[in-house]
């Protein structure tokens, strides 16, 4: 396992300082803790950790990390290193489940067939065959028709999107004149200001990093396959100084098996398994 720069030059910091780490990046994963782990000396360097503590999948073509062994070790480590900050969170998250319909004939075609309609030609592999079925579900006009129901009744909104095609559908609607700003690989907008406007953000590319505290609503056009990082999304409006107690999340999704596998995933704090999903679903 490879040590990026920030873990090189953190292990340096705390191998000469007498150090606490803040962090805003939650443990969601063993896997989080190992800087921190080795900066405590529990541990030599990855490999060590990786051979005493990670399970990998038999079934990937790359080290894919299926689960964790001698996992009570782990948890006397963490509870020896974090600090209790006890605080009382003002804001209370109410996420809501939109559901949408979709081409159920076209969806079918690409399960039966294993045909791609956008390139025309055999599906050759399970992460085309997600992606082709993700892409059937979420052109829907029901959902862009939802977003204008949303942002109707709500005047400042953020929009998390996965892919380019999901951004030129979003930015073909016509939003009552608002402003409409990006925040993506292409385009780095900063905040909209004002009192209405719409802000596009690409899961990868907005997902942390950055805080607003000027609008109570998030819309999620699109499932993403990571629960953290739509954890970390959710965190862009819930913050300690923002002056809205109530946030609303909105979720939209289809009853298409590819929309329900992701949200089982993610309903188990999990992240969605392209090749199992291939394996036990279809």
């Amino acid at each position: 396992m490879v040590i990026g720069a920030w873990t090189k030059n953190f292990l340096k910091i705390t191998k000469h300082n007498n150090w606490i780490l803040l962090s805003a990046t939650p443990g969601d994963t063993w896997s989080d803790y190992i800087p921190v782990f080795m900066a405590n000396g529990f541990y030599k360097n990855k490999t060590q950790f990786a051979r005493e503590h990670i399970i990998y999948s038999r079934f990937s073509k790359f080290p894919k990390i299926d689960g964790y062994r001698n996992q009570g070790r782990l948890i006397k480590y963490r509870n020896q290193i974090l600090v209790d900050m006890d605080f009382k969170r003002q804001t209370v998250a109410h996420h809501e489940n939109v559901w949408v319909s979709y081409d159920k004939e076209r969806y079918r075609q690409a399960m039966k067939l294993r045909w791609n309609p956008y390139k025309n030609e055999p599906i050759q592999q399970a992460s085309e065959l997600c992606y082709t079925l993700r892409r059937i579900v979420n052109e829907s006009d029901d959902r862009l028709l939802k977003v204008l129901e949303i942002a109707e009744e709500k005047p400042k909104v953020i929009i998390f999107y996965n892919f380019d095609y999901e951004l030129a559908m979003l930015k073909s609607i016509d939003y009552w004149g608002r402003p409409v700003k990006e925040w993506n690989g292409h385009q780095h907008d900063p905040l909209p200001k004002g009192d209405r406007w719409i802000y596009l953000v690409q899961y990868t590319a907005g997902a942390e990093g950055w805080n607003c505290t000027t609008t109570d609503t998030i819309i999620f056009f699109s499932q993403n396959y990571s629960y953290k990082i739509v954890s970390q999304a959710c965190g862009r409006i819930d913050r300690l100084n923002t002056p809205y107690k109530d946030l609303y999340y909105y979720h939209l999704k289809s009853k298409a098996n590819i929309d329900l596998a992701i949200n089982r995933a993610l309903l188990d704090k999990k992240s969605f398994n392209e090749s199992r999903y291939a394996r036990h679903y279809i």
